[in-house]
């Protein structure tokens, strides 16, 4: 890695930082023999670099830029005061893995969990985190994929305000304890993703605009500010940052693949793009001989980023597919406010779409951008390409108040759109406790200070105002404050629900679901191609898949309160109905039933 502190040999460390806009660096080293501060030789290019002996794991160091500000590393792997403090020189050999024969899994067999540490648990850390495991592996569980862990302010975030990108942050343990979680989870047979941010830096503890002003160009704006520089002038470094910090997380922590937030907002006119160049250093890497799974979000449905050659992604593996997520949500729901207008016309087409084809806007005009064309066509791709879900952090926790999915919708619908999502041939994902209904929501939080803190509060106030729910004052001020304690713990998942019949309920239906899918689903993915139709005929939809092995999957689902008579037929074995008792041609109430033909038949 060519950023940061790093061992070079037996208690000798090169401690190296870009600061193209300084003059003069310092080392501040708190190490066994005391205190020092060492000049840092230039060495060119903006690149300020020193090799010292005697140096040994957990040392402290920062770097005194121009003798008026005293900043810790932007790569430091570790940073146990917080954004603010020094760093700690890490040694990652002294991790002796246990998994070193761990080869990761097919892609086709992943059921994934999204989790945020701090809330997926009481203690909310990495180590508590693995007392949950077994749970997930008995749930029908395949791969965990951790909300970002990359050092924010404070005690408590969300993640996407990180500032130090290559250290887990220290609320949560050391890095350490989040390899012991992924050998633990690899143990189980649970493949490990997480969530990356490479669009922007939070908006407190960022020291780079102070040394190096060149990780910005204010030519291009993002909804955080001035854009990430990575096609200006002297964009190669900042480039090779980001890139670097990919190959970190997956050589380093072992992990199986990441999750690139907000992929649409990296604003770069290069070719190839950073994206691009991204996935193929990955791709390309000679210390990853494993599988590796690379997942984005991206709002302009880019079918060319999905692409497989011989079986195998040329680019990224997969997408979060937020056209099935929504049209699921407004057929649950109703709500017809901001992106959710895109859907509220014909919200079962949109859905019928997103199940067999991929994604739902495929070129199409989207009212949410202003009549804007968004979307490629996705017919040619495999349905792995695409992860889908009812819920996840973005859907619930932008919500003023947190609401999951269980709170908003019948139980007999939300039942329905979980046997949609479980049983289809795409990846499915869960949000953490989605699988029993949680009652607690997942609020927005973090821990700014005092002067941020409250725009951030205002911020949120302003911006559900539009609503008509929230447009007095006093339903304003009943928004959570972010940056209350409290906000933080009633997020909390209380795994004490599970003990609870109605709870216990709903996990016994995701456990039965899964464990379906493992059963008569999977073994008929490998190899299959986006082969689905799909037809709505009144309050039905019907959607065939050809899998890859020839297999036919059939789903009839009647998203009404009547009855749907002469439902289109689907030959095969009935492999699950929410309504056993319906009459054959006929499907009830928020019902729904899938069957499988196989070559057998």
């Amino acid at each position: 890695m060519p950023f940061g502190a790093q061992f070079v040999g037996k208690g000798s460390v090169r401690f190296k930082l870009w600061a193209p806009a300084a003059s003069e660096v310092r080392l501040d080293l708190t190490h066994a023999r005391g205190r020092v501060a060492t000049s840092m030789p230039a060495s060119g290019e903006g690149w300020f670099a020193l090799t010292l002996e005697g140096v040994e794991h957990g040392a402290r160091y920062s770097f005194w830029i121009d003798d008026r500000i005293n900043v810790p590393d932007p790569a430091s792997r570790y940073n146990p005061l917080d954004v603010h403090e020094a760093s700690a020189v890490v040694d990652p050999h002294t991790f002796d893995w246990p998994d070193t024969a761990w080869e990761s899994r097919p892609w086709e067999e992943a059921v994934i969990y999204e989790l945020h540490v701090g809330t997926f648990t009481a203690a909310g850390t990495f180590a508590a985190a693995i007392e949950r495991l077994d749970y997930l592996v008995k749930l029908g569980i395949t791969a965990i994929e951790i909300m970002p862990v990359a050092d924010f302010p404070g005690k408590r975030n969300w993640g996407y305000d990180g500032v130090l990108p290559f250290a887990p942050d220290a609320v949560y343990g050391a890095p350490h304890d989040f390899k012991a979680l992924v050998a633990a989870a690899h143990a189980r047979g649970l493949m490990v993703l997480l969530d990356v941010v490479y669009n922007h830096f939070g908006p407190e503890g960022n020291y780079l605009h102070v040394y190096a002003p060149q990780f910005f160009n204010p030519a291009h704006k993002t909804p955080w500010g001035a854009s990430i520089n990575f096609d200006g002038e002297r964009s190669r470094v900042v480039r090779d940052f980001f890139i670097h910090n990919a190959l970190y997380w997956l050589e380093e922590f072992n992990l199986d693949g990441l999750r690139l937030d907000a992929v649409h907002a990296i604003v770069d006119d290069t070719r190839p793009d950073l994206l691009a160049e991204l996935l193929s250093a990955v791709h390309d890497s000679p210390e990853l001989s494993r599988p590796v799974h690379l997942i984005l979000e991206n709002d302009r449905n880019e079918a060319v980023r999905l692409v497989r050659e011989g079986g195998r992604p040329r680019y990224a593996t997969a997408q979060w597919n937020d056209d099935c997520h929504h049209a699921f949500h407004v057929l649950a729901t109703r709500e017809k406010d901001g992106y959710y207008r895109d859907y509220a016309q014909r919200p079962l087409w949109w859905l019928g779409r997103a199940l067999a084809e991929g994604f739902g806007y495929q070129g199409e005009a989207s009212v949410h951008r202003d009549g804007q064309a968004r979307g490629e066509i996705s017919t040619g791709l495999s349905p792995s390409s695409f992860i889908n879900f009812l819920q996840n952090h973005d859907q619930i926790g932008n919500r003023a108040m947190g609401e999951r999915l269980a709170a908003l919708a019948l139980p007999a619908l939300l039942r329905m759109e979980a046997a949609c999502l479980l049983l289809a041939p795409s990846i499915p994902m869960l949000f953490m406790g989605e699988e029993f209904a949680a009652s607690t929501p997942f609020l927005f939080f973090c821990d700014f200070g005092p002067e941020l803190a409250e725009k951030v509060v205002q911020g949120r106030r302003s911006e559900f105002a539009a609503f008509e729910r929230f447009r007095t004052p006093q339903a304003q001020a009943a928004i959570p404050d972010p940056g209350a304690e409290q906000t933080f713990l009633a997020s909390k998942l209380d795994w004490s629900e599970l003990l609870q019949p109605a709870h216990r309920e709903w996990q016994t239906l995701y456990a039965q679901l899964l464990e379906l899918r493992h059963r008569w689903i999977v073994p008929h993915l490998a190899g299959v191609n986006h082969e689905g139709r799909f037809a709505v005929e009144g309050p039905g939809l019907s959607v065939d898949w050809t899998l890859g092995d020839g297999a036919r999957l059939h789903l009839r689902a009647n998203f009404s309160t009547a009855a749907w008579v002469k439902v289109p037929a689907a030959a095969g074995e009935v492999i699950f109905a929410t309504d056993a008792t319906a009459p054959a041609g006929t499907l009830g109430a928020w019902s729904a039933r899938w069957t499988l033909e196989t070559l057998g038949d």
